[in-house]
């Protein structure tokens, strides 16, 4: 028998057909075609998925463990979503729960480069929370842009990171804004002494990620940020290959696809792929997970088994909530405040300067 690993599915079901159902998503999601038709024996008990166990999750609800071959993978991140979930997506009975990632596939993939520990310490963070924020909104030109990122960083925040919908466009291209806007967190980093970073989002084709990622390494930056579910699981996983000095931070844009659990997705496979940090939105803000959600992302960013990734919390969170955040997800977070910091117009850095101490004072 080849090695496998095990995907948890919830299943919409009775108890008369689930074992023919988990049977169903087995073959569906290994070879896909009748067992009949199959003469080669190694393929039949090796290749072909099994059924591992069916729970009674009570409402016409079933966990339905399948295990596939870990061959069937290869080393691509975007064959191993297939082998996850790529037909059986079609089918609005089944819900991508869970998956055991096995080492082989941990030493695949290979997770975090940097993780938590590397980005306090180039911080010189010991054990407080982190800070972030964003620039927004998008159409505002370069200089504008890196004119409210100078606020900001002069406010002690130790991330401001691009709004996920800045791209390349002719209002504000990549290439001016993120030399504009490092040049305005340097000037805030020269105010404060507190060696804030600047996080640009790439986009594109995988040709232009590199073409933005190195103009980035060529201004000083040394944190980036990608959309997996955007750009492709194989694109980042080449991107953290092909820059292993940077830190990426994963956005969760279109990472709201209702059969797949967010705190799989966001919170275990960004980090399989390479995700230093990943964002998620937090329970209380304009489109929150539940509270139970957020502390298995975070708990699934931060778990055993290789580098922990950095869980950001963010979608409208606010200043006032900057202590019931810290204790729901602890100090090995980074709290991301966009729009509240930003309502206040020519007061930002002292917005931003409040923020940074209740992150700092809190116990």
């Amino acid at each position: 028998m080849s090695s496998r690993f095990t995907v948890t599915y919830h299943v919409r079901g009775t108890s008369a057909d689930i074992e023919a159902r988990a049977r169903a998503i087995a073959v569906e999601q290994s070879v896909e075609m009748p067992l009949e038709a199959i003469r080669d024996e190694t393929v039949l008990s090796d290749i072909v998925g099994a059924v591992e166990g069916i729970d009674d999750l009570g409402g016409g609800f079933f966990a339905v463990r399948i295990g596939l071959a870990t061959a069937t993978v290869g080393h691509d991140s975007g064959q191993f979503l297939n082998m996850v979930f790529g037909n059986t997506s079609l089918q609005d009975d089944v819900v991508l729960r869970d998956i055991e990632v096995p080492e082989a596939l941990v030493q695949t993939f290979g997770g975090p480069r940097h993780g938590i520990a590397a980005l306090r310490s180039r911080l010189n963070v010991d054990s407080r929370a982190m800070t972030g924020s964003a620039l927004k909104p998008q159409g505002l030109p370069a200089d504008d842009l890196a004119a409210l990122a100078e606020k900001l960083a002069a406010g002690g925040l130790d991330f401001i990171k691009d709004d996920h919908g800045l791209a390349d466009q002719t209002y504000s291209p990549f290439a001016k804004r993120v030399r504009a806007c490092a040049a305005g967190v340097a000037r805030g980093v020269r105010a404060t002494g507190h060696p804030t970073r600047y996080v640009p989002s790439l986009t594109g084709n995988l040709d232009q990620l590199r073409t933005q990622a190195r103009l980035a390494r060529d201004t000083g930056l040394d944190c980036v940020m990608l959309a997996p579910m955007v750009c492709g699981f194989p694109a980042m996983q080449a991107m953290v290959h092909d820059f292993p000095d940077m830190a990426f931070f994963a956005h969760p844009s279109l990472g709201g696809a209702s059969r797949i659990a967010p705190e799989l997705l966001i919170g275990k496979l960004f980090r399989l792929i390479g995700a230093d940090a990943v964002i998620f939105p937090n329970f209380g803000g304009r489109f929150g997970y539940s509270p139970e959600t957020c502390r298995d992302l975070a708990h699934n960013a931060r778990g055993t088994g290789m580098r922990s990734a950095l869980p950001v919390p963010a979608g409208g969170m606010t200043l006032e909530r900057t202590r019931e955040i810290l204790d729901f997800h602890g100090k090995d977070t980074m709290l991301l405040i966009g729009g509240n910091l930003l309502m206040a117009g020519d007061r930002i850095t002292e917005n931003a300067e409040q923020f940074s101490r209740a992150v700092a004072d809190y116990v």
